[in-house]
């Protein structure tokens, strides 16, 4: 009786004889047929029909004007006209460095990213360890924090106009109870930025409070019962137990808040236009002014680019942690 193997060795070379093909030659067309096969059958190839065309999108839309925006920045363009590309040079971001403006609006911003987003973080976990005390309503005072993330900025930017009004605003008539005020709040360079990012703490701490809050209900409550048998006060349980294991929850809130601040564009406008007080002038609004009003347009996509890696340089390290973590 003929080996099995032999008679498939025997059907290959029959077949090679009648297609014209080697042995070798028939194998690595067989080879090559498999690693077809097998490409195909992988998810990412299945699924090019569902990610495919909006990745050409964005690639088009986003990456690519993000591009076509920096070498824009390497020219002179002042909005009118075609762009002359023959002499690309990197002397708008020189300018930078030697306008006042602009370090001005980049100092008001690194203020307003930081002071905005430690505020957030201290207020979000206040609020989180209230709710977290299985307190009445809990669900009501959750809508009611929440309910301000909801707002676009031209609404939040409209009513607290309204609040800090000079002559009729509640926060003027509430400190003149106490002999205090009036104070101009959106006038006043020495309060104006404390104005803005109190209003955006407001709209955002909830969201910071809905992020401890879920990582608050994650820890065990056998860690709670331990830390209260040991003896530890509830001051002492939080900062010694409880906080520490709330750090990836914080670093996640933290890069989030910091993308909102400098989305902030839309409610500093709402309120002054193209030409915020002196002390709430960022590089967001600086960007607008010198394109729409200066029609310095590749000045303004120097400062855009400008943006765009500080954005980044946020994002980046976030993303790669959470990659090296297996979470992307």
């Amino acid at each position: 009786m003929r080996n099995p193997l032999e008679a498939v060795v025997e059907g290959v070379r029959e077949r090679g004889v009648e297609t014209g093909e080697r042995p070798a030659e028939a194998d690595e067309r067989t080879t090559e047929r498999s690693a077809l096969r097998r490409l195909l059958d992988r998810d990412v190839v299945q699924s090019a029909p569902f990610w495919l065309p909006p990745f050409l999108l964005m690639g088009f839309f986003v990456y690519a004007a993000i591009g076509w925006n920096f070498v824009i920045s390497l020219t002179d363009y002042a909005g009118f006209g075609t762009i002359d590309y023959s002499t690309l040079n990197f002397e708008n971001y020189r300018a930078m460095l030697t306008d006042p403006g602009m370090w001005a609006a980049t100092r008001n911003t690194f203020a307003l990213l930081v002071g905005f987003t430690l505020v957030c973080l201290v207020v979000g976990l206040l609020l989180a360890i209230l709710l977290d005390r299985e307190v009445r309503f809990e669900r009501t005072f959750r809508t009611i924090y929440l309910l301000p993330m909801s707002l676009s900025f031209i609404v939040t930017a409209q009513f607290w106009m309204w609040m800090y009004n000079f002559n009729f605003g509640i926060v003027n008539r509430a400190l003149g109870i106490f002999g205090l005020g009036p104070y101009s709040w959106l006038g006043d360079p020495g309060l104006v930025l404390g104005s803005v990012i109190f209003a955006l703490v407001w709209q955002f701490s909830g969201y910071t409070m809905v992020v401890y809050l879920a990582a608050l209900r994650a820890i065990p409550d056998d860690q709670y019962e331990a830390a209260r048998v040991d003896g530890a006060s509830t001051a002492r349980l939080y900062w010694r137990v409880i906080i520490p294991q709330l750090k990836p929850a914080m670093v996640s809130a933290s890069v989030v808040l910091v993308l909102f601040a400098l989305k902030a564009f839309d409610f500093l406008y709402a309120i002054w236009g193209y030409r915020p007080r002196r002390g709430a002038d960022i590089l967001a609004t600086k960007m607008v002014r010198e394109a729409f009003n200066k029609q310095e347009w590749a000045y303004a996509s120097a400062i855009a680019i400008l943006l765009f890696v500080l954005s980044l340089s946020v994002i980046a390290p976030y993303l790669y942690q959470q990659h090296r973590q297996g979470n992307l």
